[in-house]
């Protein structure tokens, strides 16, 4: 029997160590805090589930939440399929796919606080292209006074800034797929829209589902645009649940119940990304089986 070296789990040590240190350690502290009341630094009394209960009856928690997800939903449901079209209708080779990659990832380097800054001034109707046009043509645009004008700009900005990395990926699908699928397709005479369904699209379903999972953990946390942009107002259209949590932890300084409501949104994300997770893998092995039917 060839024996087993062991010393190839000091090669993953390190990896260890540093999940430890930066998710482990951290979450067993907000652990703590959700199961106390926290008087003093000195004075503690445990309280179990208490916060979490407190949480869960919470009603401006329940709105966030359905602001949250409505605006997730709305994120994926804009931006996976225009991602997909722009990938399409991207050059495949030459110097121009190689311009046109970088034009479309410069949103991507763009930091969260300076594109909440740049939408904070194109919306303006003084100064801003945005605001002035609609202004002009007869739209009474407000971001900053009116819930529906506020939330359809926040969409519109993240979609903006996001939209490329669901073309990036869904371009490197594309690309990975032979030439000679295609040459099939072609003597067949297949039509653009078969090329896509049989052929695009389920050479493509890994990376987007890569895409929704990545576009909707992002959203889902998503803070520092329309916190820049709008402050989360006006009154509470645009606060989602990482703002309120702040405000939970840092305005009000309340530890206990940011604590245990931390720990419930951790838990959200990971529920409905195992969901949609499961929904696409599902998608993939009924349309595999067909193709076998076939």
């Amino acid at each position: 029997m060839k024996p087993v070296n062991q010393k190839a789990w000091l090669l993953v040590l390190p990896v260890f160590i540093c999940v430890a240190f930066s998710a482990i350690l951290p979450l067993m502290t907000v652990v703590n805090y959700s199961v106390q009341d926290i008087i003093s630094p000195e004075r503690r009394v445990f309280v179990g589930t208490e916060w979490f209960a407190m949480v869960m009856r919470d009603e401006e928690l329940h709105a966030a939440l359905l602001r949250q997800l409505t605006f997730s939903l709305a994120v994926l449901a804009v931006e996976l399929p225009l991602g997909v079209l722009l990938a399409l209708s991207m050059p495949s080779q030459g110097w121009k796919s190689s311009a046109v990659l970088v034009l479309v990832a410069l949103s991507l380097l763009i930091p969260w606080n300076v594109v909440g800054t740049i939408w904070q001034i194109y919306g303006r109707t003084d100064i801003g292209l945005l605001g002035y046009v609609l202004q002009q043509i007869g739209i009474d645009y407000s971001y900053t006074g009116d819930a529906t004008h506020a939330w359809i700009t926040v969409l519109i900005m993240d979609v903006w800034h996001w939209t490329p990395l669901v073309a990036l990926l869904a371009y490197a699908g594309l690309r990975s797929i032979p030439d000679a699928y295609y040459q099939a397709a072609r003597i067949d005479g297949a039509s653009k829209l078969a090329v896509f369904r049989y052929i695009q699209l389920p050479k493509m379903r890994g990376v987007l589902m890569i895409a929704v999972l990545l576009r909707f953990m992002d959203s889902f946390m998503i803070y520092t645009e329309p916190f820049v942009l709008t402050g989360g107002g006006p009154g509470n259209a645009t606060t989602f649940l990482s703002q309120y949590l702040t405000q939970k932890a840092v305005g009000q300084f309340d530890l206990g119940p940011a604590a245990a409501f931390s720990l419930i949104y951790f838990l959200i994300i990971l529920l409905v990304s195992f969901i949609l997770y499961t929904w696409m893998q599902r998608i993939g092995t009924v349309d595999k089986s067909e193709g076998a039917h076939g």
